[in-house]
């Protein structure tokens, strides 16, 4: 323990909280916009015990979900722990019982069980709304279904028993013509396996189209793209193996001789429909949105030049190198009529930016000609004297919209002692990009969290609203709007 506190000492604001809270009308500066009615869901991670190892990576700390419900100009803010069994289970024995990151050989012997990975999922990564339901997610287990309202969990999720992989993605893919979720797991046959499961689920829940597929290599399958006519997806770099694991390290290394895949299926494919691309090596992790123009499918995304996990080590034992962590918005084009498997690439602006981005959902699957994501603002500079001892040396202090037409960035500015997490997009109007951006600000100099409403196409003109906190929030990964209409909310 007393390494632990003296880490937990130096984490200043994302020390973690260990409690679930709710909060009836929330302190709001600004007013919240009328025609805002519904909720975001935010999905993230909290050491409930800390961990087992120090450097282990943050990734495998408990699942946390919370929610801001809007409903006539009010906002109601509910925060729990995500009751995994890997949960229920530390909270029986009071103490850590897990080890490293994805690898049950290195758990306590009471609940080491290699044969059945995703038992220690702790579903902190991003939720997903669908169905009808609210789900909390990560990519090494089943999803757990959440109630919406309460945010109590109702637990592992197996679409009635049509989910065959033992893990589901974070990032399934929703279209908005026809309702249907497209998701994938990897490792899907257990740990380092290399299958690859891709499934259609329809708008009722039902898995009605199943493809089983080999990846070239196991990797890190993170996010994918989904376009009206084809399912994309993108890895590169990271690998891992049975000895490995075995060998009780981390799951993932960094091997920066590996190439970059992209494969594209058609979404009523088979497994032989499959092609895959191959190029640069880089950090494939989340993507904006992809759609098909003819025979081509043009992928955004914003990409790392190279490894971003630090806590993920590189396989030949050089150190971790910042100058490669570093995402850029890049264009990508695959021609499905080419004989080359190679793709063309575009940076699209020469700036580096977070790669949690969003797109308005109803262009998804289609040509969108908006991205929205976090960045540093080097115009704006963070006042870290003003943000307290233990803030981070820097921070993402803006939100931008990127019209890939004419290259203009739109931006919105969150103060010089705050910084922004992952951003969601609100529908409002018919046309795209006519909504609000939604995201949770850290007010570093008064260790609070705040919530901004800024509306998506007058980012310069700064937040309608904040919703003020009393505290500050656990650390976010994803989040998702979610209308009255999508979910049964009160």
């Amino acid at each position: 323990m007393a390494d632990y506190s003296e880490s937990l000492a130096g984490r200043g604001f994302n020390s973690p909280l260990r409690f679930d809270v709710s909060i009836q009308d929330c302190e709001v500066v600004g007013q919240i916009p009328h025609d805002l009615d519904g909720a975001f869901y935010r999905n993230g991670y909290e050491w409930y015990y800390p961990p087992k190892f120090p450097d282990d990576a943050i990734l495998n700390a408990d699942g946390y979900v919370s929610s801001f419900r809007f409903k006539n100009g009010k906002v109601n803010y509910t925060g729990r722990f995500v009751d995994t069994y890997r949960l229920k289970k530390l909270r029986e024995a009071q103490h850590q019982l897990y080890g490293y990151y994805r690898n049950p050989y290195t758990d306590d012997p009471s609940v080491k069980d290699p044969q059945h990975p995703n038992l220690r999922t702790v579903s902190n990564t991003a939720p997903v709304v669908h169905g009808g339901k609210l789900f909390t997610t990560k990519e090494d287990g089943l999803p757990h279904q959440i109630d919406p309202n309460t945010l109590e969990t109702i637990g592992p999720w197996d679409f009635n028993g049509g989910w065959k992989s033992q893990t589901f993605t974070a990032h399934p893919k929703l279209d908005p013509l026809t309702g249907e979720m497209v998701a994938f797991g990897y490792e899907a046959t257990g740990l380092a396996s290399d299958d690859l499961f891709v499934c259609t689920i329809d708008k009722s829940g039902r898995v009605r189209h199943e493809v089983r597929v080999k990846v070239p290599y196991v990797s890190i399958i993170h996010d994918m793209a989904l376009t009206h006519r084809h399912v994309v997806i993108p890895f590169s770099g990271y690998v891992t193996s049975a000895e490995r694991l075995q060998a009780g390290k981390i799951h993932w290394g960094w091997d920066s001789t590996k190439p970059g895949y992209i494969g594209v299926m058609p979404r009523e494919g088979t497994a032989k429909d499959m092609r895959w691309f191959k190029g640069p090596n880089r950090c494939h992790m989340h993507t904006f949105n992809a759609y098909s123009d003819g025979n081509k499918v043009i992928l955004y995304a914003p990409f790392w030049d190279g490894n971003f996990f630090p806590f993920f080590p590189n396989v030949d034992g050089t150190p971790f190198d910042p100058s490669k962590a570093r995402a850029f918005i890049r264009k990508f084009t695959l021609d499905l009529d080419s004989a080359a498997d190679t793709w063309q690439e575009e940076v699209l602006w020469d700036m580096p930016v977070n790669d949690l981005g969003k797109v308005d959902p109803r262009t998804s699957t289609l040509a969108s000609r908006y991205l929205y994501t976090s960045f540093t603002d080097p115009q704006m500079p963070y006042d870290r004297a003003r943000s307290g001892p233990r803030a981070p040396p820097s921070v993402a202090n803006s939100y931008g919209r990127f019209d890939v037409q004419t290259r203009k960035v739109d931006r919105y500015f969150a103060g010089k002692t705050h910084a922004l997490q992952e951003c969601s997009f609100v529908p409002r109007g018919t046309s795209e990009g006519q909504g609000y951006l939604v995201g949770v600000a850290s007010n570093y100099a008064e260790m609070r969290s705040e919530l901004i409403i800024a509306d998506a196409e007058h980012l310069g003109d700064g937040d309608i609203a904040r919703v003020i906190l009393p505290f500050r929030l656990s650390s976010q990964v994803h989040g998702v709007w979610a209308d009255k209409d999508q979910l049964p909310l009160v």
